[in-house]
């Protein structure tokens, strides 16, 4: 008998967005002691550094495609991504002036959640297998359209016209003008096909045909965690900040 989309969607990838939210935390959280609580934390500016974020970035990225094919709701969860993004703006403008988050990670997906809907009949069309490909290939492609040019692994093959990268607009596509500023960047060029290569696993997977394991739940309270994401997404700083600051209170 073949898995259910049921038994996977409570499986590991909901366990590997739980694993994945912890370690998110935890970068959050050396986050701020480096660029709140000023501390000299060298390696935090690494290129291995830049690796863990990016890690979870992408993981988080290729999961909530994933789930989008599996979800009931896709247009509830679009629209409360969207404006859990919003709302983060908000409160980064009101606390960080300076580097607010703009076009962060929750609002991009709540974009391509929504924007996937309407497109989902022609994206349907395309086997899971070819699509997985050139989504990825894509991605790759367009990974450094927000530095001006086109490349693979860093190397510019195409550099696209400066004036394209003009105002706030462009930005949330992938050009951000020079005087840009945001903590948290996550726009629709590169990022929606790297969606899409997760929502064509979704596909693959859906049918039954990926390997057992993956429709086994390994941790349950990672799991758990996983199908809660949006709302610890959104309250994480908060209660970090918190922690700190009754840290500085009592020591």
């Amino acid at each position: 008998m073949k898995p259910t989309s049921i038994r996977l969607r409570s499986g590991t990838p909901d366990t590997l967005r739980g694993l994945t939210l912890v370690s998110m935390i935890v970068y959050h959280a050396c986050w701020d002691l480096v660029y709140l609580y000023r501390l000299d934390w060298g390696w935090y500016r690494s290129f291995w550094a830049g690796i863990w974020q990016q890690s979870i970035c992408c993981t988080f990225i290729l999961l909530s495609g994933f789930c989008w094919q599996m979800g009931r709701h896709p247009l509830r969860r679009g629209l409360m991504s969207f404006f859990g993004g919003a709302a983060v703006s908000l409160a980064t403008l009101l606390v960080l002036p300076e580097t607010p988050v703009q076009f962060g990670v929750l609002t991009f997906l709540g974009s391509a959640a929504l924007l996937t809907i309407p497109l989902r009949p022609l994206l349907s069309r395309i086997p899971p297998r070819p699509g997985l490909v050139l989504s990825f290939a894509l991605f790759l492609v367009l990974r450094d359209v927000n530095k001006g040019f086109l490349g693979l692994a860093g190397v510019p093959l195409l550099y696209l016209p400066r004036n394209w990268y003009a105002n706030t607009l462009s930005a949330g596509l992938g050009f951000p003008a020079p005087s840009f500023v945001s903590s948290d960047y996550f726009p629709l060029l590169p990022w929606l096909f790297l969606f899409w290569a997760g929502a064509c696993v979704g596909v693959w997977l859906r049918l039954g045909r990926g390997p057992g394991w993956l429709y086994q739940r390994h941790s349950p309270f990672l799991a758990a965690a996983g199908q809660k994401s949006l709302w610890i997404y959104l309250v994480h700083q908060p209660a970090l900040y918190l922690i700190f600051l009754l840290i500085r209170l009592c020591f």
